[in-house]
């Protein structure tokens, strides 16, 4: 077993935890029977927002897990200075677990962490794989199709179906979110059509 499989089985128990329609029928028939593939560790600045959790909750359990990892993991940028500038990647990262760049080989679906600082606006992106975030920390705004920003409490499932525009922000809080995607390009750099 490597250092990474505890998580797996974290990340795998966590989802089992929720019982909603949209993320069962995401999750139908789902092999979770990995090949590992070999990555070399790599941070990025924003993993120095993973702050110790104190709480028994099912997120904060996750979140142990993901911190115990974080060292082992791949963390990875989408973007580039030209897209958002240097602020925004200081504060911006994400690391994929299983899927076509993962740490656990699937070509169906991907699933892994994103993190933002505080004080982030990730605005308007959309691409074609649905997606479903579930935060895992307080304090983050969400916004979909241009509507109004909404705050969204740890737990809480958060649905984008294919090709549906979606933004985020952050104040005094660093987001960390667990992610799924699924019925699309899994390596597919979004297209940005909101401000930057």
């Amino acid at each position: 077993m490597s250092d990474l499989t505890p998580l797996l089985h974290s990340f795998r128990a966590y989802l089992a935890s929720h019982e909603t329609e949209v993320l069962a029928r995401f999750l139908n028939g789902f092999d979770w029977e990995m090949p590992e593939r070999l990555l070399a560790p790599r941070s990025l600045p924003v993993v120095s927002y993973l702050a110790p959790v104190i709480s028994d909750n099912r997120e904060t359990i996750l979140l142990r897990a993901l911190m115990h990892a974080a060292p082992s993991l791949h963390w990875a940028q989408t973007y580039n200075a030209d897209d958002f500038g240097n602020a925004f990647l200081k504060r911006y990262g994400w690391t994929e677990l299983f899927g076509t760049r993962g740490h656990f080989e699937s070509e169906v679906m991907a699933g892994g962490f994103l993190m933002l600082g505080p004080g982030i606006h990730y605005p308007d992106h959309h691409h074609v794989a649905e997606e479903i975030y579930i935060p895992l920390t307080g304090g983050s705004l969400w916004s979909k199709e241009g509507g109004t920003f909404e705050e969204r409490h740890p737990g809480e499932m958060i649905h984008h179906p294919s090709d549906a525009r979606h933004a985020m922000k952050t104040s005094g809080e660093p987001l960390v979110a667990l992610y799924l995607w699924r019925g699309g390009p899994l390596a597919e750099k979004s297209t940005i059509s909101g401000e930057r």
